[in-house]
């Protein structure tokens, strides 16, 4: 098999003809009935995110036939969330389910293969980008280049903001000493006056507890509930009614194999995975948001005070992030490549986000 990209849609429709069955059929077993066992590695430390994680992972072996088997951990349980790349490199694990952010590294356009500050803002836009435009071809270029493959995207959701005051305005980020994941998003917290730091989602509680934060920015209520954070802070900020996060609104984790494991695969087990990633993401994002609201009458219930960005703090929060993306685009000809067909959808009717005037005097350096 190749690595020809399967869309979408025929992904889905794949599964929900094929089912659980078809995909487990001894066609598709090895003949000596041997079974294939990868260490794979998640970027959830815990909660709803880790549980979906491990349930998928335990269902891999039977809808394969015995074929295929997934051995999960959970952050940190083989190495830190900042080691996983190298991990899949070097062998210590076969498949990692990272915070696609977390790549940018050594990849500097994985930049722009996740969410940053007020750009493509739904995950059906980020379906486009991957499946539609060219992303997920590129995508598998740009990680083949570092001996592994990107499989697929996984949605999780918007991420939130929690903090030990109250964020009613951008001028109440100015002197906070507030967790960010780096990249864009940290410096555009810094523009507006943020002292920030980057650390793996593991950290951010015992550094809220000690104060040496009092911001922190990670994922969802569901989450970031049974990570016990309603327990040192006390506000949740948010974007305005409609948009729960201007800075990261959809968060992608997504699935990397190494290449010495993926080439190993039949050409038939390498399509399933790729199938089975596409069912995954579309399965996490819904788990995930249906947890999350369950997790906000918790939140209410242990006295935690949400407050919204106006439209006019997401204005000037735009004005300061346009100049950031293309300053992060120009530092590398693929991050340049990826964030132009993003910004073109984004220019176009069916997007709007950006206007002809609200780039110029931009350059884009491809």
């Amino acid at each position: 098999m190749t690595n020809k990209t399967i869309s979408r849609r025929q992904a889905l429709a794949g599964l929900a003809t094929a089912g659980a069955t078809t995909l487990a059929a001894p066609s598709i077993a090895t003949a000596a009935g041997e079974t294939t066992t990868w260490k794979i590695q998640t970027s959830w430390p815990g909660g709803i995110g880790l549980q979906i994680f491990k349930d998928w992972a335990g269902s891999i072996v039977e809808k394969t036939g015995g074929e295929l088997a997934f051995e999960p951990f959970g952050a940190k349980d083989v190495v830190g969330d900042f080691q996983l790349y190298d991990a899949v490199k070097n062998g210590v694990l076969d498949a990692v389910n990272p915070f696609t952010i977390y790549a940018q590294g050594i990849i500097p356009a994985a930049m722009f293969l996740t969410s940053y500050p007020l750009g493509l803002r739904n995950p059906h836009e980020f379906d486009t980008f991957y499946y539609g435009l060219g992303g997920l071809e590129i995508a598998r270029e740009l990680y083949a280049a570092q001996n592994m493959h990107f499989v697929g995207p996984v949605h999780h959701g918007p991420n939130i903001i929690h903090s030990k005051v109250p964020i009613r305005s951008v001028d109440d980020f100015a002197g906070r000493k507030m967790r960010a994941p780096g990249g864009m998003v940290a410096e555009l917290f810094s523009e507006l006056g943020a002292k920030t730091t980057l650390l793996p989602g593991s950290e951010i509680f015992p550094a809220l507890e000690k104060g040496t934060i009092d911001v922190a920015d990670y994922v969802g209520p569901a989450v970031n509930y049974a990570l016990g954070f309603s327990q040192v802070t006390k506000y949740i900020s948010m974007g305005p009614p409609g948009f729960m996060s201007v800075y990261q609104p959809v968060d992608i984790m997504d699935i990397t194999v190494g290449m010495p494991s993926w080439n190993k695969l039949s050409p038939a087990m390498q399509q399933f995975v790729e199938l089975e990633t596409a069912a995954y993401s579309d399965h996490h994002h819904a788990a995930i948001q249906a947890a999350d609201q369950a997790a906000w009458k918790k939140f209410e219930a242990d006295g935690t005070e949400v407050t919204r960005l106006s439209q006019t703090d997401v204005e000037l929060m735009t004005e300061v992030a346009v100049p950031i993306w293309f300053k992060y685009a120009n530092r590398d000809k693929d991050a340049a490549r990826v964030f132009k067909i993003q910004l073109d959808y984004m220019l176009s009717g069916s997007l709007g986000y950006v206007t002809p005037e609200m780039i110029e005097g931009q350059t884009l350096d491809l």
